[in-house]
């Protein structure tokens, strides 16, 4: 990965805002409800996807879709926003951000068919993928390095919490009304974040003209939005090997000549994404992983809810109820840790972070058919408040060791990852779950428990992959990283 900085002319570090106290709060209470709102609706379906595949006719495999579609289009998204960053000001990207998903909720509200309301979490995506990198390189520019630890670990509230409750708030919507009100429920909320960004979002910005680089767009695209493909065709693989192969060598190829031309590019700056982060081995510690986090999150929560109602059949209600303790413990335990990580570095938020998580796998692992529901809470308690501590320490040691310059590339990298992964995992986890529970109904086994033991498999994958982080915290030092120059 290349180590040098696009020239200061180019690239200058940002200026010091001249806002009040009273000001920073208020951008940044805007951004994170934007971001909070949007990232929640990551995960409502999790809970409400038997009720869309009873009504719309659809199998597991085409359901994950709506999840994986969301996550695909912010893995497309998402490596752009470091330009756009740098070409538009923030309140004009935050405005088309809340108003794309405003446009995707009210037609996912309307939706009476697969294609329709996957269209519509596509044009939801488009604005998530604005708002969460403006979220985190808004309060780099914005806070000071001795208090972002705290800010960060708020902000881990916006992006762990958010799903982590998704699957509460729809279990109850969609007990009381159906799938279609988690939409209709999205829409007043959409617009008071609107009208909070409209009055609040001033923060001074060096917006500049810079022309897109048109070939790198392509190539971000096809390389992050191959890969993903391929990655979730994986299941039907034996029936369309060449189409899954095609997928991933083309994906591949894209993705290194990407890598090149942003290198080629980033001499006169016009490259669409630096890559300069990657220099430091933190920085390439944290991308590893968010990946493991947020893809052992996002499977947990997408298999989980199937597991429950249609292995043990509890309602919606009960399973979203089953769901909250997590994301409340994980809501108190953020803002704690930030303030652990401000004053003694990453290592005592990261190491018992990755223990946890680790741990709440392996808790996973032990569920069967007629295991009680204090045990799947007590195995997602026990995942939360691991992710809540690796998130936290995470965001704030991967962007104390960029660059100042370059924040908003740094958070547009950081953000891919995160959602590479949440794509990944959530495919990983339903594609075993669904082999493995056909394989063990064609030998003969029962419903219930060919669906209990895919997802005991895949389980087991889940908490290999926390293991790793374990040991991949260890490698991230003491104190905070520096800036690799």
């Amino acid at each position: 990965m290349p180590t040098e900085h696009p020239p200061i002319d180019i690239a200058a570090p940002p200026a010091a805002p001249s806002l009040s106290t009273r000001q920073i709060t208020g951008v940044i209470t805007a951004l994170a409800l934007a971001a909070f709102m949007m990232i929640l609706n990551e995960t409502v379906l999790t809970v409400a996807l038997p009720g869309i595949m009873s009504d719309l006719q659809i199998s597991a495999a085409t359901g994950q879709w709506l999840t994986t579609g969301f996550l695909l289009t912010l893995s497309v998204v998402i490596p752009t926003t470091g330009f756009l960053l740098q070409r538009f000001n923030h309140r004009s990207l935050f405005l088309v951000a809340v108003i794309s998903f405003i446009l995707g909720s009210a037609a996912a509200a309307l939706a009476a068919s697969f294609a329709m309301l996957l269209a519509a979490r596509i044009v939801q995506a488009l604005g998530t993928a604005i708002v969460l990198p403006l979220l985190m390189t808004t309060t780099l520019t914005l806070v000071p390095p001795q208090r972002r630890g705290t800010i960060m670990g708020l902000n881990s509230i916006v992006i762990g919490v958010g799903p982590a409750i998704g699957p509460t708030v729809a279990g109850a919507v969609v007990h009381a009304w159906g799938w279609h009100y988690i939409f209709v429920m999205m829409l007043p909320i959409a617009v008071l974040v609107l009208a909070l960004g409209a009055v609040f979002l001033k923060v001074p910005t060096s917006a500049r003209k810079i022309r897109v680089d048109a070939a790198s767009v392509l190539l971000s695209a096809l390389a992050f939005g191959l890969l993903v493909y391929g990655i979730s065709s994986i299941e039907h693989a034996a029936q369309n090997p060449a189409t899954t192969i095609a997928c991933f060598v083309a994906g591949a190829a894209s993705l290194v000549v990407f890598i090149r031309r942003q290198r080629a590019l980033a001499a006169s700056g016009r490259e669409l994404l630096n890559l300069s982060p990657f220099a430091s081995r933190t920085f390439r510690l944290a991308i590893v992983l968010i990946m493991i986090a947020f893809g052992t999150l996002l499977g947990s929560l997408m298999i989980v809810p199937i597991l429950l109602e249609s292995g043990q059949g509890l309602d919606s209600l009960t399973i979203g109820i089953m769901l909250l303790p997590g994301g409340l413990v994980q809501a108190v335990a953020a803002p704690i840790f930030g303030r652990i990580y401000d004053r003694h570095g990453p290592r005592p938020v990261l190491i018992p972070g990755a223990v946890l998580l680790a741990a709440g796998q392996w808790l996973y692992v032990s569920v069967r058919v007629d295991s009680p529901l204090w045990l799947f809470m007590t195995a997602h308690i026990v995942f939360s408040i691991g992710f809540a501590l690796l998130m936290t320490g995470l965001m704030s040691s991967a962007m104390a060791s960029v660059d100042p310059r370059l924040f908003g590339h740094g958070s547009a990298i950081f953000n891919t990852g995160q959602q590479l992964g949440g794509a990944i995992g959530t495919t990983i986890f339903v594609t075993v779950l669904t082999l493995l529970s056909k394989a063990q109904l064609a030998s003969g086994s029962g419903a219930a428990q060919a669906l209990f033991g895919g997802a005991h498999i895949a389980f087991i994958i889940g908490a290999a992959l926390a293991t790793l982080a374990v040991v991949l915290t260890l490698f991230i030092g003491r104190g905070a990283a520096q800036p690799a120059r």
